[in-house]
């Protein structure tokens, strides 16, 4: 290993149990504005195909993808990535727009999520965000539909609180497995849709069997960089970057894994440097207990 962490030889992709003996890789590969934000991008469609691809060889078998990214082209882009790949080598995760979570909109979301994928089912689908116009009685009737008909192995929530997990789960016959949440180690307490990310999400995740699958790990680069004084110290002393860091923070953690977006390769290779070792105990409890403090940064 060399001091920046990159040209990591990974010895075997790290897994946890999702459900019943499924697993899932504890990197996966987020496809938020990979195709676009908002509305589709054509421009760098070779370089985002040839991410995926180099992600999935290297393991991270796991990838994330929603209708709402580019407006449907991040799945038409992760379509043509696995063309090359076996179906059941992968697992797909796809969500529903929180305007979408009428019964019909539902289904007729996920039955074109399918289409722009060319794959006849997903792994995990999962409900983008919640919507409180819609009763949710109503959409997980729907979500229910989706495991009874096929189309989905799975089904999940994304953003949700505790209290609205547990009110979608009254209303669901099949079990909610999975909350993506953005958690990283900025992002503790507080989130975009959420709140009390560790004092409440997260232990009743663990407590229930849901898995936390970890949106935005590296708080959009800022932890992927010098300048935060523990991060740096930690860098140093594992010969480590301050993203592997990070990152291994989070999948030390019981049942949280992660989905870091990059189209880079060496940013891809250089997350992966994030598994087949872990922190000491003192310092997951420094970076649980200290971090962030006041003078964390420099420069402030």
């Amino acid at each position: 290993m060399n001091k920046n962490g990159f040209n990591v030889e990974v010895k075997g992709m790290e897994f946890k149990e999702l459900t019943d003996g499924v697993k899932i890789p504890v990197l996966g590969i987020g496809t938020w504005k990979i195709g676009g934000g908002l509305r589709a991008d054509r421009t760098h469609d070779k370089e985002c195909m040839l991410a995926i691809k180099t992600a999935v060889k290297l393991g991270m078998t796991h990838i994330d993808t929603a209708e709402l990214y580019g407006n449907g082209h991040a799945e038409d882009l992760v379509s043509e990535a696995i063309q090359e790949f076996r179906r059941e080598q992968l697992f797909i995760t796809t969500k529903v727009k929180s305007e979408n979570l009428k019964y019909n909109d539902v289904v007729s979301a996920a039955k074109r999520s399918l289409k722009r994928l060319r794959i006849s089912y997903v792994d995990l689908y999962l409900i983008h965000a919640p919507n409180p116009e819609v009763p949710i009685e109503e959409t997980m009737k729907a979500m229910d539909y989706l495991v009874e008909n096929k189309l989905t192995r799975f089904i999940g929530v994304s953003n949700f609180s505790v209290e609205q997990i547990n009110e979608a789960q009254n209303h669901a016959k099949n079990k909610i497995i999975a909350n993506q949440i953005e958690y990283n180690l900025l992002t503790r307490d507080q989130g975009q849709f959420t709140n009390e990310v560790e004092s409440k999400i997260i232990p009743y995740c663990q407590k229930n069997g849901i898995m936390v699958i970890a949106y935005r790990p590296l708080a959009k680069g800022e932890l992927a960089k010098p300048g935060i004084k523990l991060l740096d110290e930690l860098a140093e002393r594992y010969c480590r970057t301050q993203a592997q860091i990070a990152i291994n923070w989070l999948i030390s953690k019981p049942n949280v894994v992660t989905i870091p977006k990059a189209v880079r390769i060496e940013h891809i290779k250089e997350n992966l440097g994030a598994i087949g070792w872990r922190l000491s105990e003192e310092d997951m409890r420094r970076l649980d207990c200290d971090f962030p403090v006041k003078d964390a940064f420099y420069n402030l």
